[in-house]
């Protein structure tokens, strides 16, 4: 008599260790990039460098208000990085290496690699935006509430996850020997583009229409909220802040599916 062979379905991992497995990977992704000098320390240095520049010694002498608007121009600069660069760059140099396939094949579940690199990335923010706001109120002086503290830390943590998404897509084509210069050549432009770097009042009529084109024009206008500089339209922006990370991972979703 043939028996009819049933497949057997692999075991289920407890909640514990998926916990756990969430944990240990952004464990790794965090430990990573500590140990990468290359990556962590122009991240950390180019806004805390230009904010102690242009918004603490040359500020003064163009207004008692430059400081403030600066604190959230460069503070949105800052964490753009580690969602473009540790998003792109990893992502595009572990397909390119065969990583992201054995990661793949890995007994852990699919959103743990994304949740580390994420971590990793809100972590970096963390770190920029409380050096940045130490800066501004020990050395600049910037007068601000607990209330503005707060919302712009939460502004800036937050708005790390379009530029993980951003990230997450650009990895997602292009080699990983050419990610980081194509990355530049859209991180400074954005930044110069979106008035990081100056008043939008100061650029052409044409590039103050772009504008409201890039992630980071958004973010920086709620950052600008959050201290009491905002023009009003937050959930506007926070609308377009939220249609771009959708759009880019769906996007990188599918586009890892294909290719891989």
């Amino acid at each position: 008599m043939n028996a009819i062979a049933t497949p057997i379905a692999p075991p289920s991992m407890s909640r514990g260790r998926v916990f756990n497995a969430y944990v240990q990977e952004a464990k790794a992704e965090c430990l990573r990039y500590l140990r990468n000098p290359g990556f962590l320390l122009p991240t950390l240095l180019f806004p805390s460098v230009f904010y102690l520049m242009f918004g603490i010694f040359l500020a003064r002498s163009n207004g008692p208000e430059v400081p403030r608007i600066l604190l959230a121009a460069y503070g949105v600069f800052g964490v753009m990085a580690p969602g473009l660069f540790g998003f792109g760059v990893s992502l595009a140099l572990e397909r390119d290496s065969g990583l992201l396939t054995l990661k793949r094949a890995m007994p852990m579940p699919p959103g743990a690699y994304l949740i580390g690199k994420m971590t990793m990335a809100m972590g970096v923010a963390t770190v920029i935006s409380v050096f940045l706001l130490c800066m501004a109120l020990f050395l600049a002086h910037v007068q601000l509430s607990g209330s503005q503290i707060a919302t712009l830390f939460v502004v800036q943590l937050l708005g790390v996850l379009p530029f993980c998404a951003m990230g997450l897509l650009i990895g997602s084509l292009i080699k990983g020997q050419g990610a980081p210069g194509l990355i530049n050549m859209i991180y400074l432009p954005m930044a110069f583009l979106s008035g990081l770097w100056f008043p939008l009042s100061m650029l052409p009529a044409f590039i103050q229409r772009l504008a409201p084109v890039w992630p980071s024009y958004h973010l920086n206008q709620l950052a600008l909220s959050a201290i009491g500089l905002g023009q009003g339209g937050e959930w506007g922006h926070i609308g377009v802040l939220a249609i771009y990370t959708v759009a880019f991972v769906l996007l990188a979703a599918r586009r890892l599916r294909r290719y891989g």
